[in-house]
């Protein structure tokens, strides 16, 4: 028998989620509208005036060949992050899923990198990377013979820079993969073990089809986290450089914005990257999903 709550006061419900509405409606809803309005007005540096101009802010952006190099670098880093650290995670949480001394403190030591800041994860990565103090880089040029300079080369930067971004969410993918293998009966890995599968074999017959609801999932937060959460990272490490090679869309938004203080130009690139955004999301929720096998 299924038990309900019942409320005195059909007023009661709608008090209960007022403060959430209110919170939500000024901090999401409120400067989404305000960032829309402004992306059709012209404004001077100081905001005093501005003026109704259309779409005149859009068709800068799509005739601006930065613009459109920043879209195209967006892509490629969104897809270079989501990728090594989806593979990544998922490597490391096989390994750590198998029956190991101290298995709990392995995985929580694992997850921990997930608590340190963008920045934080940036300067960290700077410090191993930089040509000139670097402790990896240093042993790159020395005992490898390569000529590393992320400072330089466009190149080099967007590889430090998608490592940072890629080790920091490692360990959020690391948490739902673990869980995901946790949830799969052992009884179907036994038997194919018994049937003579290697470990491999067993991993892409049973393992991976039923943590594709988990990959599923997992790939569409990293291309959020990559377009959004890494502005930390670029901010410190590189600030878009050497030459814009790592000028991501979010960045490009600060600089115009709060640097080059060009509100409308950079509301617009607000609008343009929340629309990519749903965009690619839609794509994969339409394309991907259906091969997504989930069990009943």
């Amino acid at each position: 028998m299924i038990k309900r709550s019942f409320f005195k006061s059909k007023y009661i419900p709608y008090l209960l989620i007022l403060p959430q509405l209110l919170i939500t409606l000024t901090f999401f809803y409120w400067p989404a509208i305000q960032g829309l309005i402004q992306s059709f007005l012209l404004s001077d540096p100081f905001g005093r005036r501005s003026t109704f101009v259309w779409f005149y802010n859009y068709i800068e952006l799509f005739t601006d060949p930065l613009y459109l190099k920043s879209i195209m670098i967006t892509l490629i880093f969104s897809v270079l992050v989501a990728g090594v650290s989806l593979f990544l995670g998922l490597f490391i949480a096989t390994m750590a899923n198998r029956a190991l001394k101290a298995k709990a403190v392995v995985r929580t030591l694992l997850i921990w990198p997930y608590a340190v800041a963008p920045a934080i994860s940036g300067i960290l990565w700077l410090f191993l990377l930089h040509p000139s103090y670097g402790i990896v880089a240093l042993g790159i040029k020395n005992w490898l013979g390569i000529d590393w300079n992320p400072v330089l080369k466009g190149s080099d930067a967007m590889i430090m820079v998608t490592l940072a971004s890629a080790w920091k969410q490692i360990s959020y993918n690391f948490v739902f993969f673990v869980a995901g293998m946790q949830a799969i009966p052992k009884s179907l890995i036994e038997a194919a073990a018994i049937d003579g599968a290697s470990p491999l074999r067993r991993f892409w017959s049973i393992t991976f089809p039923l943590l594709s609801p988990t990959f599923f999932f997992l790939s569409v937060m990293n291309i959020i986290y990559s377009f959004f959460e890494t502005f930390g990272i670029i901010h410190t490490v590189t600030q878009g450089g050497p030459g814009g090679s790592t000028n991501i869309m979010v960045y490009k938004v600060y600089q115009d914005g709060f640097v080059g203080l060009n509100m409308g130009a950079s509301s617009a690139q607000s609008v343009v990257l929340m629309s990519l955004i749903i965009l690619i999301t839609v794509i994969q929720f339409k394309f991907v999903e259906k091969k997504v096998q989930y069990t009943g």
